[in-house]
Parts: structure tokens; sequence; C-alpha cells
């Protein structure tokens, strides 16, 4: 049986864990709390302004939770050459989240997929609601409109060779309010490879709504784990409960 997947995602700062809201980081916390999870992946994303920290500061955070991580582990930020993806693998990543340097330059998630797999890739999808159903991905942190579509967008990174989507809504970043599953069906639907939904989980029943609505394979979220002290476990139970096979 087919698993979903609940995953968390660390952003990181300077090194530095901050939870964000719309893209922007806002608050800082500390790596220490990841261990006690029983999530079933970890994606960690370099969140730092260019010209803003020490990019040295990042590979060491990645590789200091490599080493206490018995999970598969994404990274990704800031990745514009085959050479970036090796030094995060080189530090501990399971697989690299390509996002600006893929829409910059597609040919790199060929690049990686051939020399490490086609599971290695996953393609982060930024996308600004429009109105009207329409959405745009976004590059740059959000800042740039692309004029591409996440669904168009997401067909091209799978054929280039992209193993996974992993898509996020700017608007509901940080918001609690719920997943976009519009824009997650809208992906879900143009693709065959598994896609993680982020951005605006605020309770166990968005995770159901992210799966059942949205057609994600994984749900992921950063900041529902800052305000509650209740173990990943509780929301397994309750995706359980709910019918959906997941890792108990």
């Amino acid at each position: 049986m087919v698993r979903n997947r609940l995953v968390t995602v660390l952003t990181l700062n300077d090194g530095v864990l901050f939870r964000t809201k719309h893209f922007v980081p806002d608050y800082r916390y500390t790596l220490n709390f990841v261990d006690l999870w029983s999530i079933d992946e970890i994606v960690v994303l370099d969140v730092t302004r260019p010209g803003q920290g020490d990019r040295a500061h990042f590979y060491d955070a990645v590789s200091r939770l490599a080493g206490n991580c018995f999970v598969p582990l994404a990274v990704g930020g800031g990745v514009r050459s085959i050479e970036d993806a090796r030094t995060l693998l080189s530090v501990g990543a399971d697989k690299i989240v390509i996002n600006t340097g893929a829409l910059e330059r597609p040919e790199l998630i060929t690049e990686i997929a051939s020399a490490y797999g086609a599971q290695c890739v996953v393609v982060s999808i930024d996308a600004q609601p429009l109105g009207d159903g329409a959405y745009d991905v976004r590059s740059q942190f959000g800042t740039v409109a692309t004029g591409q579509s996440p669904d168009a967008w997401a067909q091209r990174a799978q054929a280039l060779g992209a193993g996974e989507i992993f898509v996020t809504s700017i608007e509901k970043d940080g918001s609690l309010e719920g997943y976009d599953n519009v824009l997650n069906r809208m992906v879900a639907d143009a693709v065959t490879v598994p896609v993680l939904a982020c951005g605006g989980a605020g309770s166990w029943q968005h995770f159901v709504d992210g799966f059942t609505i949205g057609g994600a394979s994984a749900v992921c979220t950063t900041n529902i784990y800052h305000f509650t002290d209740t173990s990943i476990r509780s929301a397994k139970r309750y995706l359980d409960r709910a019918g959906i096979a997941v890792r108990l």
C-alpha cells in the first residue's frame, strides 16, 4: 500500500531556524526539537537573502541535522548548478530542491536527474493567485513574476526529469488557515509524480483536506509545530481515523 507522507519544512536564515509568513522570516527557533517527531521526511530550505549571510552556516546546519536524522532529507535554496547540488549531497542531503535555478535554466533539472536519478530532484513551485482561478509562478523568494502557470511548469519540470513537485502557496504561507487546495489540485492533476503541498496548515484537518481535496501525496508544514506541543503522532492518528493511509 502506498502511504501518504507527513513532511516538516525547516526554513533557515543564515543557518538559524525561523518561521515565515508570506515568505518573510519573522521569528527564530531552535533545531533541537526536530529529532522528537515521528515524521516521514524533512525539507530544509535556505531562505537567506543574497548578501545577508554566510552559506557555510547553512551547510553546517544541514550537516548537523543529517547526523541526527533517520528520515529522508530534502535540501534546497540557492541551487544554481550541479556543483551546488553535489555540495548539498556531500553534507547530508538525500534530495535536492530547486526553484529559481530551474526557472532560470530548466536544463538544470535534467543535469541533476541524469547525475543522481529523478528521485533526487524536487522542483519547488511558489505560486501567487491572480484571481479567477489563475496563478503565477514566482521566483527569487516569491518576488519576481514569471508569467508561467503552476500546472504547465510542473508538467515541464516532470518532463525534464523532476521526481517530485513541491508546491507552496505564497498567500497561505504562515496563515494557519489551511492549504490552497485549488492550487494543489491543479498541480496534482497535471503530473504523475508525487506532489508535496505546503503553505497554510493550522490543524490536522487541514492535512486531511490536503490529501482528499488537494490531491497531494505529502502534506508539509512549518509553523503549526511552533504553536502546539502535540506530537506528529497525534496528526497521524487523526489521519488514520479519517481513512488516510499513513505510516503509524
